[in-house]
């Protein structure tokens, strides 16, 4: 029978850490939000996959809902840009007017790696799970028009309703203080 020695200086490696953490679940997340003194409600429903179905089957949740492009440039800079579910982003320039070289979608590893979540269910509250900050957030201007921002929380079968302060605060708490610039036309604002 063959002896296995496990080498406790490995186990304690940041590569070892990184490989056994676990990403935040929906439950993590509204403890997080709760030790932020942070209110939230959430509404349960089908898994929404596109801005369409989440437009057919939400109901009459008040507020901005949000669309978010997972993006990474050709340095490895990554970005989050969260913006309202209907403006209209222009990919070819928008690198130029945040200060990146070409973007590109970021592949689902990597958004599994630095946000937890899959595709689909990409949102601002994926950066918990982002504990080297490498992401980048940026929210549209036009989103923080809206006193209620709605995204998923690290899952596509609900949706968090959470005051647009309180967001900002959450993502500083995380350590991503987000960048609030116009990425966007006038679509999606002020509701």
């Amino acid at each position: 029978m063959p002896y296995v020695q496990i080498c406790i200086e490995c186990s304690r490696s940041p590569f070892a850490q990184a490989a056994t953490r676990m990403p935040a679940t929906p439950d993590d997340l509204f403890a997080f939000l709760a030790g932020l003194g942070i209110a939230h409600h959430t509404v349960t429903h089908p898994p929404l996959f596109t801005v369409e179905q989440s437009r057919a089957l939400r109901g009459t949740i008040p507020g901005g809902h949000t669309k978010n492009l997972f993006l990474k440039d050709k340095k490895d800079a990554v970005f989050l840009v969260v913006a309202p579910e209907d403006a209209r982003i222009d990919l070819k320039s928008l690198h130029t007017r945040l200060g990146a070289s070409r973007f590109s979608f970021g592949s689902a590893n990597l958004m599994r790696d630095l946000l937890g979540v899959e595709p689909g269910a990409v949102t601002a509250f994926g950066v918990i799970n982002d504990k080297d900050r490498r992401v980048t957030v940026v929210i549209d201007a036009g989103l923080m028009e809206n006193a209620i921002v709605n995204c998923h929380p690290l899952t596509n079968t609900m949706t968090t309703s959470i005051a647009r302060d309180d967001l900002l605060k959450f993502l500083r708490a995380t350590g991503h203080a987000p960048r609030i610039e116009r990425v966007a036309d006038g679509a999606g604002m002020g509701s």
